[in-house]
């Protein structure tokens, strides 16, 4: 299994509140839907993809569907995500240490086996996703969602 990892990055909010909102992926739903007029047009042609439920977040992929479930979650130093139905077995994993009350350090991680062939084509692409992960759930709106 590979892992690729994010940078660390520090998020302005308590880890409890990271937590609770990373580990029910509901919350984004009512989020999304009360915002989806600001939301970039790329982001709402791909929302009709995506569904996200309070176990876990559903996704209509190229490679079909595919549903990411919570997963051997750790209150509240880690969410893990695994993918039930993939080609490939991945998952996705949010570790999170308490800096103080009000800051969090967290490192986004992507988990995938892939064959040796594979690693060498989509490895630094996966590189890159990670670091994106790490920087998009440092931009979560915590406090609003």
């Amino acid at each position: 299994m590979e892992n690729y990892k994010s940078d660390s990055v520090i998020i302005d909010h308590n880890i409890e509140v990271i937590y609770s909102k990373l580990s029910d992926p509901s919350v984004f739903k009512a989020h999304i839907d009360q915002n989806i007029d600001r939301l970039p047009d790329e982001a709402r042609e791909h929302l009709d993809k995506v569904k996200f439920e309070e176990d876990g977040i559903s996704i209509d992929s190229p490679m079909g569907a595919m549903k990411l479930s919570v997963s051997d979650s750790v209150a509240p130093t880690m969410v893990k995500y695994v993918a039930q139905s993939s080609p490939v077995p991945f998952g996705l994993t949010v570790n999170l240490e308490a800096i103080d009350e009000e800051h969090t350090q967290s490192i986004a991680e992507i988990n995938i086996e892939l064959p040796m062939m594979l690693r060498a084509m989509v490895g630094s692409k996966l590189e890159e996703g990670a670091k994106k992960l790490g920087e998009m759930i440092a931009k979560l709106p915590y406090g609003n969602l």
